[in-house]
């Protein structure tokens, strides 16, 4: 609902209630997104086939993860698709060879990163947005933006280790017991800082895409109430704006969201065939490299599919998010009557 519409004396979601919510919208969400997902990888795949100990970036639109194609004996993690002729004959091929179950392949890895990231992503903008309002205003038209900011900088700081350990873990079918080692191996060669490794890259495309996706959520949304004469936003008002705004983000922070694929892909490839690190890959100079190889169309490489599952995404998660506020703010209605 519209804090905005209802003035100071709207009923209130709590802390707990918001991170329900959100966590509900992070389930239903990558149940719906991972299939369209499981196809784009596959036919990215057929076109780039993986050796050994090569990687790939997986994603459920509302976040970004790291797959490794390895062999053990005779056992092989990834399974090379067949030839596919588009969207449509993948999906079919898929159903009919692997069975229906695996168009939700990764959904558990996922959901282990998507859960934590979006309960402490949606419930700290609320918090902030309200926190923000009370000191500045109602109408003030930034607070969107600093509140969207801040709380995806909190969300991929605080996700950033568990998403080396998930990558792992996935990678290498690790133990408890083996990663415990692993991650103490690693802290005690590289220090704490090691498992915030690729952490500046992550916050230079979420950060931004943030930023946009909720000024233009918020902006949206009043036009669209404006342009029906409703009072509160509706389901389909969430929606709509969820996707206009989620599609709009993306595609201005595409170029940051292909630097870093290839500097999280580099990276395991590097660790996986034990080669040393270059001592250059900033952002800017893997820019650099893709203007030079593949000209200034190299830096939006993959809008299509990046759109097919980012607009949905945010519509899903955005409207089945205020749907549970609403739900609260009803129960929490109910309570004050008695």
């Amino acid at each position: 609902m519209d804090p905005e519409s209802e003035g100071p004396q709207i009923i209130k979601v709590t802390p707990l209630q918001q991170m329900f919510a959100s966590c509900t919208g992070a389930i239903l969400t990558s149940l719906m997104v991972t299939p369209l997902d499981v196809v784009k990888i596959r036919l990215q795949a057929q076109s780039n086939p993986f050796s050994k100990g090569k990687c790939f970036v997986y994603s459920n639109g509302l976040m970004d993860h790291l797959c490794v194609c390895e062999e053990e004996g005779n056992k092989v993690w990834y399974k090379k698709p067949g030839r596919f002729q588009g969207t449509l004959d993948a999906f079919l091929k898929i159903i009919r060879n692997e069975g229906i179950k695996s168009l939700w392949s990764g959904l558990p890895p996922t959901l282990v990163m998507a859960v934590p990231a979006t309960v402490i992503y949606f419930t700290c903008y609320d918090q902030l947005s309200d926190f923000l309002k009370s000191k500045l205003g109602e109408n003030e038209s930034h607070i969107p933006i600093v509140a969207g900011i801040v709380a995806r900088f909190g969300a991929v700081t605080v996700i950033s280790p568990l998403e080396l350990i998930r990558t792992n873990m996935q990678s290498k079918k690790f133990s408890y017991k083996e990663l415990h080692r692993f991650i103490s191996k690693k802290v005690s060669e590289d220090g704490w800082i090691s498992l915030w490794r690729g952490w500046a890259p992550t916050v230079l495309r979420d950060v931004p895409f943030s930023a946009l996706y909720w000024y233009n959520y918020e902006v949206l949304k009043k036009w669209l109430c404006a342009k029906s004469g409703l009072y509160e936003p509706t389901f389909m008002i969430h929606f709509t704006s969820g996707a206009l705004s989620g599609s709009f983000a993306a595609v201005a922070t595409l170029p940051f969201d292909v630097v870093k694929t290839q500097k999280q892909t580099q990276l395991w490839i590097y660790e996986c065939h034990k080669i040393s690190m270059p001592l250059h890959m900033s952002t800017w100079t893997i820019m650099k490299n893709i203007v030079a190889k593949n000209g200034f169309a190299g830096l939006f490489t993959g809008l299509t599919p990046r759109l097919i599952k980012i607009a949905p995404a945010c519509a899903i998660m955005i409207s089945t998010y205020e749907s549970g506020k609403a739900f609260f703010q009803k129960q929490n209605a109910q309570r004050q009557q008695y």
